[in-house]
């Protein structure tokens, strides 16, 4: 690329559908999507080139630097360098815990990789938030928001984010990578992919049915149920 080109200023709208884009993809800053930027469109990009990009583009660009990222972050990542989806939902407020009476049986807490909203709608390395839940046979609770932040270097990012929901026994993700996942059941955390999304109360809300009902061996052995429940819990499942 040309002196020239590298030295014309972006405008600030487009310098934030790129930082906001770059947020979306893992182990991604703005200056790695700008490198993919300058062999797919070239520099500086223009909101009309940027209208043309296509996901097939965003892959094969710069040698396939972004191949190995999902097509389902690089679709959210486009759809944020076109102008669409830049103003993101807040989550909903913060409930109180459930009392001893709801969760007389005992109760989990699941982490959500959600960004915007309560979605259920992030890769586990690029989601903006977790929205992590109490929950217990028959109810839940949201009770706490966790930003992921962007200060970590990008090598420590899976420990950093498995450490933020280290808590939890439960994930739920659109998608993770290998290594993530790694990370993540070193915290003795279970993650579960999920990836059409939707809403993140949905699926808490089917998990604690399942709690009220005949849960999966898994997540009987995280309510710390006996092993012979466990195993007549797999039995039942079976035999259904």
């Amino acid at each position: 690329m040309s002196d020239s080109a590298t030295a014309q200023p972006l405008s600030d709208d487009l310098a934030l559908r790129i930082g906001l884009a770059a947020r979306a993809l893992p182990d991604t800053d703005p200056g790695r999507l700008l490198r993919v930027l300058a062999d797919a469109v070239g520099l500086p990009p223009t909101v009309a080139a940027l209208d043309r990009l296509t996901v097939k583009q965003l892959k094969t660009a710069a040698d396939r630097e972004l191949a190995d990222i999902d097509s389902g972050a690089l679709k959210a990542a486009l759809a944020l360098l076109k102008g669409q989806g830049g103003d993101i939902e807040p989550p909903p407020p913060l409930e109180a815990p459930l009392t001893a009476a709801e969760a007389t049986s005992g109760s989990v807490r699941v982490a959500c990789a959600s960004n915007g909203g309560e979605l259920l709608d992030g890769h586990f390395g690029s989601c903006r938030r977790f929205l992590v839940y109490q929950v217990a046979a028959g109810a839940n609770r949201l009770i706490d928001v966790r930003d992921t932040g962007d200060g970590a270097a990008r090598d420590d990012k899976n420990s950093r984010r498995a450490g933020l929901i280290k808590d939890c026994q439960v994930l739920f993700v659109a998608s993770i990578g290998g290594p993530a996942a790694a990370k993540v059941v070193k915290q003795d955390i279970h993650p579960i992919k999920v990836p059409q999304g939707g809403s993140a109360r949905q699926h808490v809300a089917d998990l604690s049915a399942q709690l009220a009902d005949k849960p999966a061996p898994w997540l009987a052995k995280i309510m710390g149920q006996r092993a012979e429940a466990r195993v007549r819990f797999a039995r039942d499942t079976e035999e259904v």
